[in-house]
């Protein structure tokens, strides 16, 4: 492996013209497809073998002309104070608004005193707009169409709000994201010194997310991807893509210190840095892809465009930046160190300079550990643990209109609801009953009406045929509460009852019904996600690392790291601590998919760290040093560098907090959360903490299974020896004018 990503590097050093030429087609390649394609995107939820789906394929089946997935919306009324809807002046009011309410992708608009949707006391009603197309269809001009209309509703004296999935539009993620670049780039000047050194990073990353993200848009109305996948790709490709380039920059400018030709230290630089970015990068995408466990469509769709875009940012890595380091030259170190070259200094790190005589930060850190390993590992575990705790009340479910910030109108609409009629009308169930008995809808009708939590039931409507028959049942809980999803395991309950006294299969379904399945589908898949991703990760640890423990430190730390970012999440997002500095509003249910969804990213990200510094470490301990000197030799080379690619990471991911979209903004606070609490605690902590005290059985391995295991050489210890004993005379000269034209450099 190390060989031959040695001899990529030098290949892309001195074929850097049509290396950045080819990157540069592709770039245009994906832009060019992007901007031709259809931007509709697919929002909607296929949840194969739960009982929801089934349903919705049923009624599809049977009412051909209707779509069960089609998009909807609510226009809510409520008459000024003192007043009913239904006096004259406010239903001509009500009535010319939803005359408005037309266009070619509406298929109804009933008035609510045609509907009977008026509350009981007369101060609101509500026109419900149903469309022929799904959410992610509705064009911009539909959705004019109704906010005209309802600021006409509003200038004739009606209080005028609206919901519903016709609403939904491309989430907005703020100002803060390009603050997050911002301080990634402040941070990437601070660790190299160099202007250019801290431009390569951001300027790949910014190239392979553009290749990535291109493809994705080219690629969404083909393959039904949602509105969010290009964001998630954006988020992971971003932090990996700056982080897999400032590796192997860090290491080509530690083997130009060390004397090395440029185009030898590119190589160099790949062949060792380059190949933990293949194996950190092969974590990220094991990760990713397992999300296909959950066997949900949209999410496996938005995991596997994620894994692209991780694989673009390491071959970028890999190639890309040995040809843009050709073109820069040495400008790539720090100008202090340029003329320490030109001084006949050792340079950056290299004897004589005064950094090297100094031990650094991290350097002081290692030996602090290692002096006192079981109070650092201590400490790291109960403080983890005690900002783990708040997971045990850990409350899951999908966002509704109920976690919309309070100044939309769709929260409005939500509250209108809810004190005109009653909470659970702005979820209720839609039940289909699957049976040739013409009595047999009203009797499953009469018999759910008598449940407890329900508010209310509608008329059965059955098809032409005769065979199958909806009616929607209102609980008396709001959508998102455990009484209605324990009224939805009530119904389905009493199917058999149910089919021995009719004949007919009851089935719940709906938006509410269907986020429920969503749920306990993402529950019961945790286990088994977790299993193969961390079983798959484990398998590649060991053959990277040779050892079977330091892999099983690893994931360990990992479960320590993603409980306790759970546990800031809920603390944040569900009990409401600290909500107004990160700018949540509404506090509730965790989304259904976080805990699966930081299992998998956060995994992988963690990974990378372990890799990067770990590797450094095994490397020290293959070359003869003490497990103890070699834990201080991978900080000494390698803590500075992982700080600032965790900096980097949790900048970019902090900078989605400030999201409209709700889920956007929690994701974004859970991986930052667990990228800090994974780098700064567990990798910078608790794992030399826990080297410290195993010593040399930390690198121990079976010899059986040290014979049956590849030897794929990440420490570059068979590259070295290969050099060495090569002794060219293009590894014992430096570079004769640093200013040289890269073109000139010898080969």
């Amino acid at each position: 492996m190390a060989t031959f990503l040695y001899k990529l590097g030098r290949l892309a050093f001195r074929r850097r013209w049509y290396v950045a030429l080819i990157w540069v087609l592709l770039l245009g390649l994906a832009g060019a497809g992007a901007a031709t394609a259809s931007k509709s995107t697919d929002d909607s939820f296929s949840i194969p073998g739960t009982e929801a789906q089934s349903a919705f394929d049923l009624l599809a089946e049977r009412y051909p002309g209707q779509k069960a997935d089609a998009a909807s919306a609510r226009v809510v009324f409520r008459a000024p104070d003192g007043q009913k809807i239904t006096e004259p002046k406010n239903k001509a009011a009500v009535e010319k608004v939803v005359g408005e309410l037309t266009g070619s992708q509406v298929a109804s608009a009933p008035s609510p005193f045609q509907a009977h949707t008026v509350s009981k006391d007369g101060s609101t009603a509500y026109a419900l707009v149903t469309y022929k197309v799904a959410s992610n269809e509705v064009t911009d001009a539909s959705r004019d169409t109704l906010e005209d209309a309802r600021k006409h509703g509003q200038d004739s004296g009606l209080t005028v709000e609206m919901a519903g999935s016709a609403l939904q539009k491309m989430p907005e993620t703020g100002s803060t994201e390009i603050i997050g670049i911002i301080v990634s780039a402040v941070v990437l000047v601070i660790t190299f010194g160099s202007l250019v050194a801290a431009g390569l990073p951001l300027l790949t990353a910014i190239i392979g997310v553009g290749i990535g993200i291109s493809s994705i848009t080219a690629l969404a109305s083909t393959l039904g991807l949602s509105g969010n996948t290009s964001t998630l790709a954006m988020m992971i490709g971003l932090a990996v893509g700056i982080d897999y380039a400032l590796f192997i920059v860090s290491r080509y400018r530690a083997e130009l210190a060390e004397g090395r030709d440029r185009e030898e230290a590119a190589g160099r630089a790949v062949g060792t840095a380059g190949s933990a970015v293949v194996f950190a990068g092969l974590t990220v995408v094991i990760a990713l892809v397992g999300l296909a466990v959950v066997n949900i469509p949209m999410l496996t769709k938005m995991g596997m465009a994620a894994a692209g875009t991780v694989v673009i940012a390491v071959l970028i890595a890999l190639t890309l930046i040995p040809a843009l380091l050709g073109f820069a030259g040495r400008r790539v170190l720090a100008r202090k160190v340029r003329k320490a070259h030109k001084g006949g200094g050792a340079g950056e790190g290299g004897a004589g300079d005064p950094v090297a005589e100094k031990p650094n930060m991290g350097t002081r850190w290692a030996r602090f550990v290692l002096r006192r390993p079981v109070w650092v590992l201590v400490a790291g575990i109960v403080g983890l643990g005690a900002l783990a705790a708040p997971a045990a009340s850990l409350q899951l479910g999908l966002p509704d209109d109920s976690s919309q910030p309070v100044k939309t109108t769709q929260r409005k609409a939500y509250d209108m609801i809810a004190e005109g009629f009653g909470p659970g009308y702005n979820g209720p169930l839609m039940v289909v009953v699957d049976g040739k008995n013409p009595k047999a809808a009203q009797t499953v009708a009469r018999t759910i009406g008598g449940m407890e939590d329900v508010a209310a039931v509608t008329p059965p409507m059955p098809d032409k045929a005769g065979d199958t028959a909806v009616f929607n049942v209102v609980p008396k809980s709001k959508p998102s509460s455990e009484k209605t999803e324990d009224l939805v395991h009530a119904i389905r309950d009493k199917r058999a009852e149910l089919k021995a006294e009719t004949g007919a299969t009851v089935l719940v379904t709906g938006t509410t019904a269907m986020n429920i399945d969503v749920s306990q589908k993402l529950n019961d898949a945790l286990l088994p996600y977790l299993a193969l991703v961390v079983g798959l990760a484990f398998l590649l640890l060991i053959v990277v690392f040779r050892s079977v423990l330091v892999p099983l430190k690893a994931a360990l730390g990992f479960l320590l790291s993603v409980v306790a970012a759970l546990g800031a999440v809920v603390a944040v997002f569900q009990w409401g601590w600290l909500s107004g500095l990160f700018g949540v509003e509404e506090t509730g249910p965790i989304m259904s998919m976080m805990p699966i969804f930081m299992v998998g990213v956060v995994f992988g990200l963690a990974m990378d760290y372990e890799v990067f510094l770990v590797t450094r470490m095994r490397e020290a301990f293959v070359h003869g040093e003490s497990p103890g000197e070699a834990v201080v030799t991978g900080f000494r080379h390698g803590a500075r560098v992982v700080t600032a690619a965790a900096v980097i990471m949790i900048s970019v991911f902090a900078g989605f907090i400030g999201s409209s979209e709700s889920m956007i903004k929690m994701i974004g606070f859970g991986l930052a959360i667990a990228v800090f609490f994974d780098a700064f605690i567990v990798r910078m902590a608790i794992v030399p903490a826990v080297l410290a005290l195993l010593g040399k059985a930390a690198w121990w391995l079976p010899r059986w299974l040290d014979k049956a295991l590849p030897n794929v050489d990440v420490e570059g210890e068979g590259l070295r020896k290969q050099l060495a004993s090569e002794s060219a005379p293009a590894d014992k000269a430096g570079d004769p004018d640093p200013d040289a034209d890269p073109r000139l450099t010898r080969v």
